[in-house]
């Protein structure tokens, strides 16, 4: 394993995962498996499940379940946190370098998870905001 997700992965373990669990009712739910993207694994039995509490156009909390390995944990991690607080169209917009900036490496199997996961969430915010009518002017 990478000495930096190494090193992450130890972090996430001693001060807990910050955004580790479910939510009750959340506004977008999704799953890795459903969708048919892999963030965690070689499709078995990894999974990530992903809620999202939505206030007009921003996330407002985040949470996830997951099956994964330590390198996938890193990048979910980081992705709920970069995506916290921000609308919808700034969390689509965000890029590989936005994640591997927030990790601390592009090497090994985090570009791999990192490309999963914005495609995850790009795939669903965008279906997301295709079904949620426009406010009336």
């Amino acid at each position: 394993m990478d000495e930096v997700i190494a090193r992450n992965y130890r972090k996430l373990v001693e001060e807990g995962f910050k955004h580790a669990g479910n939510m009750e009712s959340p506004s977008i739910f999704f799953d890795s498996k459903a969708e048919g993207v892999s963030v965690c694994g070689d499709g078995g039995k990894d999974y990530v499940n992903f809620y999202l509490r939505i206030e007009g156009d921003v996330i407002e909390d985040i949470k996830y379940l997951c099956s994964c390995d330590p390198a996938a944990n890193v990048a979910v991690e980081a992705m709920c946190e970069l995506c916290r607080g921000k609308t919808l169209g700034q969390a689509r917009a965000m890029t590989k370098d936005d994640l591997y900036a927030a990790i601390g490496t592009s090497r090994g199997l985090i570009a791999r998870k990192v490309w999963g996961v914005l495609e995850l969430f790009n795939l669903v915010i965008k279906r997301y905001e295709s079904a949620v009518p426009e406010p009336s002017a």
